[in-house]
């Protein structure tokens, strides 16, 4: 199975917190399944960081090696996933979370997130 993690998913992963559902944990850590990270999150959370709405226990330059470390792939923002947002309904204002749900879309990944207007979308499959 391949899975897309929402922001809070993988920051929620790497700080090894217990909102993250046991579902959710079990899937991302299967050697059986692929898990992405959408730029777009990596945009969020650099975003977050210069406002100090959030803060990293690692600095975020090291961040990618985290990623790789957990065997997480980077999937960047094509021209394709630009043409499904534009299509999307007006159900969720989060322009990131927007732009993670049309990726999900395009590329055929189920998103994990706890986030519940994610549901609320045809063609989009989630775990939690």
């Amino acid at each position: 199975m391949n899975y897309l993690l929402d922001t809070h998913t993988f920051l929620w992963f790497l700080d090894g917190h217990e909102n993250l559902s046991l579902k959710a944990r079990t899937a991302i850590e299967s050697s059986k399944n692929a898990s992405f990270i959408s730029i777009a999150s990596l945009w969020e959370i650099a975003i977050k960081i210069s406002l100090k709405k959030i803060s990293l226990d690692i600095h975020l330059k090291d961040l990618k090696q985290e990623i790789l470390k957990n065997n997480f792939e980077i999937l960047p923002l094509d021209f394709e996933h630009i043409l499904e947002l534009s299509k999307l309904q007006d159900i969720h204002k989060d322009p990131f979370d927007r732009i993670i749900i049309s990726q999900a879309i395009t590329e055929k990944l189920t998103i994990i997130s706890r986030d519940s207007h994610f549901g609320m979308y045809k063609n989009v499959k989630i775990l939690w």
